[in-house]
């Protein structure tokens, strides 16, 4: 009889392989996914699925909120808030089950001495919640920022920086600390005019979206892989991974939001998904916790 574990691990060999095999999707198509139904919902700004629910905040003048929203009906099911109002609330990133990372990063005149991310639970139901605040400082002055990454093996936040014709990538400390300001470092460059970003599930890639286009860059190197138009929208601001695909929304009220597939380049960018599976494979086969 064979050993259990050699099967296993031959498993691992293999199915990396099929993986990237399997990338050949057609390229990126759009479809309704839904529309918000909530009146508070004016100025859809960042955007994370989590735990099946899309979450969701307004932009700058709103208060300490984030709404919770069923993809099937588009109703908000669930608000979390909180009693500090930010300055400028422009993205959300994953947080782990049940929580986002809201990214008070938005700064037009760039006047802020630091910008801040708070751990909110999220879901079903209202909620209040006193969040911790994390302060961020850029090592070069104060930049605008509209989009902010959570690495899905690593937890790692990245801010990435709304220039005109250019932006910067930033990396947080890998353990963010309260109370004292936590340096960000240069790590990479980006398009102009970034609305919002996502890791691919593997977290090989990443896909940041303008106004008007989705560009795709490999991790860790944020190299540029390649482009492709979005659909038109008023002011198409948010993006979310949504399964293997992508979610895209607009400011304005009651405004839909479109399922848009990913390129067949996504897979093939994203390398750590492959090598991910492998991992758990392995960790399956030694009894190993991940």
């Amino acid at each position: 009889m064979p050993d259990p574990r050699r099967v296993v691990l031959a498993t691992c060999v293999v199915v990396p392989f099929l993986l990237g095999a399997a990338t050949g999707a057609p390229g990126p198509v759009d479809r309704p996914a839904f529309r918000f139904t909530d009146a508070e919902i004016v100025e859809s700004s960042g955007l994370v699925v989590v735990d099946d629910l899309v979450v969701t905040t307004n932009d700058s003048g709103d208060s300490g909120r984030v709404f919770a929203v069923d993809a099937t009906t588009g109703d908000t099911v669930g608000v979390t808030s909180w009693p500090t109002a930010p300055e400028d609330a422009e993205a959300l990133a994953p947080a782990g089950r049940g929580h986002v990372w809201v990214g008070d990063i938005g700064d037009n005149r760039r006047a802020r001495d630091a910008v801040v991310v708070l751990r909110v639970p999220v879901g079903r139901g209202d909620a209040s919640a006193v969040p911790e605040g994390y302060e961020l400082v850029y090592p070069d002055g104060a930049h605008d920022a509209e989009a902010l990454l959570s690495h899905p093996l690593t937890g790692r936040l990245f801010v990435v920086t709304k220039g005109v014709f250019a932006g910067s990538v930033y990396a947080a400390p890998t353990r963010l600390r309260s109370g004292r300001p936590n340096p960000l470092t240069r790590v990479g460059e980006a398009p102009g005019m970034v609305t919002d970003a996502t890791f691919l599930p593997g977290g090989g890639g990443v896909v940041m979206r303008t106004y008007t286009a989705a560009h795709l860059t490999a991790f860790p190197s944020w190299q540029p892989v390649g482009s492709w138009p979005l659909p038109g929208q008023e002011q198409g601001e948010g993006l979310a991974l949504a399964g293997r695909g992508l979610l895209v929304s607009t400011e304005g009220a009651r405004t839909e939001v479109l399922r848009v597939d990913l390129p067949a380049a996504a897979g093939r960018t994203d390398l750590r998904s492959p090598a991910w599976t492998a991992l758990r494979c392995l960790a399956t086969a030694y009894g190993l916790p991940l």
